[in-house]
């Protein structure tokens, strides 16, 4: 179906435009091709590198020849790679290679020597997408979708690309372990020394338990003087940040100032906060309901605003329509939907 609108204001787009467009799009699916296999396998020489210094020479290091050798290297792996079989970008992007007449091994050797100078030649799809680039009809090697192709199922270990992802997965194991310092030995001889923390862990000091009764009920009430006034606080504050409620220039900076305040306050951590009112009032009961106040509030501005976006948006342009206010927009026609009968 064309790209035709007949209301009168909209034509179709030109067709240089279309041809542009489709050959941009094949000749960046490509590129993404090239680039996704170089990283790939700087990244699996990167890990391996890091594995062999560690485990044999117990260096640190991730790179054992100079970056521009890896470079090179990487580009005739990805070049031989891509001319010979199907690499990780071209199972990920959806490309594979397809003769455009006879089969021949000589194909894949042409097709590697021009793999170098092939960016030369993918330009032409600008203007006309449908081509074929010099460097495929010298080689007879088409680059099609994997859809245009029929593929007969093999086993994993028979494709250079899932045999390269789980080296991949492997050494990026073996790289964590050794950046991390696992040590299983510690983890099984280490055992004995727990054995004071879980016999006091079953046998309790009765002595605490009135100290523990009432700290509970301390920390009870701070988490009730909390969400109290966290409600006083948020419900305001969640039609400013609801995004369907603010309309025009400023209140769309209203709705950004209060969103983003709402949320760097919710991404800090409850522990952060009462570090934070510690220092600036003291160390207590009412510290620990500060930063408990300001997780719930952020909390309840972003549960609040997200239930005033989902609204039905009918009665509000009803009310607006016949001269209704902002004010009045908001109690007869946004409060009857979130409030319960």
């Amino acid at each position: 179906m064309k790209d035709r609108y007949y209301a009168g204001f909209m034509t179709q787009r030109p067709a240089f435009f279309t041809e542009f467009s489709k050959g941009l799009s094949r000749i960046r699916r490509r590129f993404l091709v090239v680039l996704t296999d170089l990283f790939a396998l700087m990244y699996l020489w990167t890990l391996a590198s890091y594995c062999v210094n560690d485990f044999f020479y117990h260096v640190r290091n991730f790179t054992s020849l100079p970056w521009w050798v890896m470079l090179i290297v990487a580009v005739e792996v990805a070049a031989f790679w891509e001319a010979f079989g199907v690499s990780i970008g071209m199972r990920l992007l959806g490309l594979r290679l397809r003769p455009i007449e006879e089969h021949r091994l000589g194909q894949h050797v042409v097709r590697y020597i021009l793999w170098h100078i092939s960016p030369l030649f993918l330009f032409r799809l600008l203007w006309k997408s449908d081509a074929v680039p010099w460097h495929e009809s010298v080689s007879g090697l088409k680059t099609v979708r994997a859809s245009e192709i029929a593929m007969t199922p093999r086993p994993w270990y028979t494709r250079s690309w899932s045999v390269a992802a789980v080296l991949i997965m492997l050494l990026s194991l073996g790289a964590a372990m050794l950046i991390t310092k696992v040590d299983f030995y510690a983890l099984s001889t280490g055992a004995p020394k727990m054995m004071p923390l879980w016999r006091d862990l079953v046998s309790p000091n009765w002595a605490l338990l009135g100290d523990g009764v009432r700290l509970l009920i301390v920390t009870v009430f701070m988490a009730l003087m909390a969400t109290i006034f966290a409600v006083i606080i948020a419900v305001p504050l969640s039609f400013f940040a609801a995004r369907n409620l603010m309309h025009g220039v400023v209140g769309q900076a209203v709705y950004i100032i209060v969103r983003t305040i709402a949320d760097i306050m919710r991404s800090l951590n409850v522990i952060i906060w009462a570090i934070v009112f510690i220092v600036w009032v003291r160390a207590g009961a009412f510290s620990g309901m500060l930063a408990l106040f300001v997780q719930a509030t952020a909390n309840l501005i972003k549960l609040y605003s997200e239930r005033l976006e989902s609204i039905d948006p009918g009665p509000p342009e009803a009310i607006r329509a016949t001269g209704g206010n902002r004010l009045q927009v908001v109690i007869f026609g946004v409060i009857p939907q979130i409030v319960n009968p």
